[in-house]
């Protein structure tokens, strides 16, 4: 029998992998910035999340890369993309797009110009409570000079309203400003998450294709 999404996974993987080796390097995202980082895990509180990597406080040293999704010029919007990885043995990678920040509007990408937005990930995670969604809320929308861009990360089940569960603080560019950092959401979930819906079942196949196109 023929996994549908495994093929739905390689008709979307199939031009990807054609982009990849037009520009020379990553099919979406293809420009943007890497920084060094701080993540700062409060703990889920007297409500647990029911999963060890939310649930737990922690500090962690982390790379975040701001891009643009289609690689447009700056003046125009874009699809903009906040990564984010904490590194380690088996290390935990976080993908959220430009996005409103809403009980509905959370699940519309939006094309914006200025990092300092909100984000979302479409793709969900099951959990005991349930299929999470996280966001990323801009401290500023527009940082007073010399602050860092810094973001609160939330998530939620569903529709309902969005728990703060950590601070990212940007710190500072690396040299060069944007060196070949590969992340995977789907591979690399926070622990006790499983990346789960259309969107990870499709997103496996189609990015595995267009890795392998790229080289």
């Amino acid at each position: 029998m023929v996994d549908g999404w495994r093929l739905a996974g390689t008709l979307i993987g199939a031009p990807l992998g054609l982009l990849a080796r037009w520009r020379r390097g990553k099919p979406m995202h293809p420009r943007g910035a890497v920084f060094t980082g701080v993540l700062e895990r409060r703990g889920a509180g007297p409500v647990p999340w029911g999963a060890p990597w939310l649930d737990e406080p922690a500090v962690d040293d982390v790379v975040v890369r701001l891009s643009r999704g289609f690689g447009l010029p700056e003046r125009l919007p874009d699809l903009l993309g906040l990564a984010v990885r904490v590194p380690g043995e088996e290390p935990v990678d976080l993908l959220l797009t430009s996005a409103g920040l809403g009980r509905f509007t959370r699940f519309l990408l939006l094309p914006r110009r200025d990092p300092a937005c909100g984000y979302g990930s479409l793709m969900g995670y099951r959990s005991d409570a349930g299929t999470l969604r996280f966001a990323a809320i801009p401290e500023w929308r527009r940082p007073p000079a010399g602050r860092p861009l810094r973001f609160t990360l939330a998530a939620a089940p569903g529709r309902r309203p969005l728990r703060p569960f950590a601070r990212l603080t940007l710190t500072a560019p690396a040299d060069p400003i944007d060196p070949d950092v590969r992340f995977d959401a789907v591979l690399h979930p926070p622990p006790g998450l499983v990346p789960d819906g259309p969107l990870a079942r499709v997103r496996a196949p189609a990015y595995a294709l267009a890795r392998r196109s790229r080289g």
